[in-house]
Order: structure tokens, then C-alpha cells, then sequence
């Protein structure tokens, strides 16, 4: 195994970042971040209750990567990809909370008819929640070969993926033909410390991640603090001019905290209570940004409150959307479900 070196961190300036965003818009992100965290704690109460079936993956802890992307880089032109910790990314890319509330109860009225469940959401620009591991990462990078054979332009393809994913085979071909064919696709490696219930180190063999993979296939890397907004948003920023330029393949390591176990319904044994209490204080992403901007007296913990009882009085509407929304007819179960006869 070889020898495990600090990464080389991208940092943004907090100050430069709020006098480019601007006080409404950087607000509006803080109330995207808190709208994905009371969807998922509202989400797994639900789950708690029997409301929703199969397995829950919250994004807890993870909400500064995807906003702070969105933030920099825009939805219109794009294409996203990411995993079954599908639900923040489709509340970014248009999908309502009430139709992802009613999608996780399997409502008639969620945002697959009821079919896909928490795994399965899809939005504007977003390609799925895809739930085999590694197996969306060719699909990505199959929407980046389609900009580049159009030649659409100021379009990227950003393929959100866990550490547990990197050591699947569908991931290292999909880097290798990126690098072969120079494909604008982004890679990000939301790396939480945890595939399910091992941890990072004793599943895939180097560290960081992003630097030593990217250097087998011939690309840039970076590392980011994934609890960071600020961080994010100018890396996000710069890979977006990068990549434009270059139309090569960019691979990222956002080194994150995950607030849950892998599933709801893991109780997550492998790390102590200890651990877990001083990441959910240490590396929250919304209370390191509502210091900040407290800090750039762009908010008070009164108006924070203000924005946070907001954003839960929007997911206890949805819950109440998706229990009074009908269950799907059996009849069009067969609508839309194609299959070819074999010769």
C-alpha cells in the first residue's frame, strides 16, 4: 500500500465569493441548503413512520458540494448524474418538494409516478439517481461524448459519484476513454469516509484519492473541503472556465462528513457516537456558512431561525401533498416499460 500524503487543498475567499454572488443570491443558497436538510430529516421521519419503502440514503452533511456547484456553474446547459443519495441534486434541478416527497410515499403524483421511489428521482438536466455503484459514471460520461459530438457549446457533464464507487471497473474505464476522447465531463468524488460500513482506507489503496487516480489517465485533480461553500463554489467556478477551455476531463475529491449511515436503516456502529458529534459540529456545512455570513453581517441567528422554519414549513406541506396524493393505478404499470423480443 502506498504511503497516505496530505492533499493539496483548493481554497476560496469567502469575501471575494459574497461580493460576487451578492447578499439575496448567496441567502437563496443557504436556503437551498437548509430546504435539502429538512427534506431528509423530514424524508427519514417518514421512513421511521412506514411512509416510504426500500432504503432512504440521506444527504445530510453533504449539501455545500451540489449547492456550491449549482451556485457556480448553472442547470440550463448541463448535464448531472449522481447516485441513489439522489434527492438534494433533484431539489436543485427543478424537481419540486412536493413531487419528491410524493415520489419517496410512491404517489401517482411523485416525480416517476410513484415507480422510482427515493433511488430513482430525475429532474431538468439531470440524467438520474442511478442506483447500481459506478454504474451511472458511463452514463455520464456518455452525455459529455454527446456535447462534444454536437459541439454544444459552454455545456459540461457532471458526474457526482462516491469513494466507495472508484475502485469499480465502469469507473476506470469511464476516466480512461474521457482522458482518450478529451470529453468536458467533471468528475466528483464525494468522498464521506464510508462505502456502506467500510471506511475509505480499507478499500481502495492510495490517498488522496482524486490526485493519484487522476494521474493514471493523464488529467487534473483537485481536493476540496466538501463542508465548505466557499471552497466549492470557486472550485467549481474555476474547473467550469477549465474545462470549457480545455474540453479535457477534471476529476475532484470533496472530502465531506455523512451525518447518517449509509441508509437510514444502518445504524452505523463502525464509528462512535464521539466521532460522529464532533463531525456534525466541527464540518457542518450550513452552520459554517451561517457563520460566515454572521461574520460579514449578512444575517442574525433570529433571521437564520426565520429562513430555517421556512424552509421546514415547505417539507411539512409536501409530506402532507404526498399523503393525500392517490396511489398508482395498477393498470398503466406496463406504460412506458419497453422490451425487445430476442432473435
Amino acid at each position: 500500500m502506498s504511503e497516505e500524503k496530505t492533499p493539496r487543498f483548493f481554497h476560496g475567499d469567502p469575501r471575494k465569493v459574497i461580493a460576487e454572488i451578492g447578499k439575496e443570491e448567496i441567502l437563496g443558497h443557504l436556503k437551498k441548503m437548509l430546504l435539502i436538510r429538512n427534506f431528509e430529516m423530514r424524508g427519514e421521519q417518514a421512513y421511521q413512520q412506514g411512509k416510504v419503502g426500500g432504503f432512504y440514503h440521506s444527504y445530510m452533511g453533504q449539501e455545500a458540494i451540489q449547492v456550491g456547484c449549482l451556485a457556480a456553474v448553472g442547470s440550463h446547459s448541463h448535464w448531472f448524474t449522481t447516485t441513489y443519495r439522489c434527492h438534494a441534486l433533484a431539489l436543485l434541478l427543478g424537481v419540486t418538494p412536493n413531487e419528491a416527497m410524493a415520489e419517496l410515499y410512491g404517489r401517482a403524483t411523485g416525480n416517476a409516478l410513484g415507480r422510482g421511489g427515493s433511488m430513482h428521482l430525475y429532474g431538468n438536466r439531470m440524467l438520474g439517481g442511478l442506483a447500481i455503484v459506478g454504474g451511472h459514471v458511463p452514463i455520464a460520461t456518455g452525455a459529455a461524448f454527446s456535447i462534444k459530438y454536437q459541439k454544444q457549446k459552454g455545456a459540461l457533464s457532471f458526474c457526482f459519484l462516491g469513494d466507495g464507487a472508484v475502485v469499480q471497473g465502469a469507473v476506470h474505464e469511464s476516466l480512461n476513454i474521457a482522458a482518450l476522447w478529451h470529453l468536458p465531463c467533471v468528475y466528483v468524488v464525494e468522498n464521506n469516509h464510508w462505502g456502506m460500513g467500510t471506511a475509505v482506507s480499507r478499500a481502495v489503496c492510495i490517498e488522496p484519492i482524486a490526485e493519484n487516480l487522476a494521474k493514471s489517465y493523464g488529467i487534473r485533480s483537485y481536493t476540496v473541503d466538501g463542508a465548505n461553500f466557499f471552497d466549492c463554489y470557486s472550485l467549481f467556478k474555476e474547473v467550469l472556465s477549465d474545462v470549457l477551455e480545455r474540453s479535457e476531463p477534471v476529476l475532484i475529491e470533496a472530502i465531506t462528513e455523512r451525518f447518517r449511515g449509509h441508509s437510514i436503516s444502518d445504524p452505523g456502529l463502525y464509528r462512535t457516537k464521539e466521532e460522529l458529534a464532533m463531525a456534525m459540529d466541527e464540518k457542518d456545512p450550513i452552520r459554517i456558512l451561517k457563520l460566515a455570513l454572521m461574520e460579514a453581517g449578512l444575517i442574525t441567528e433570529e433571521k437564520f431561525k426565520v429562513l430555517d422554519k421556512e424552509q421546514r414549513d415547505i417539507v411539512i406541506a409536501a409530506m402532507k401533498f404526498a399523503d393525500d396524493s392517490p396511489w398508482p393505478d395498477p393498470i398503466i404499470l406496463e406504460e412506458g416499460v419497453f422490451a425487445q423480443e430476442g432473435g
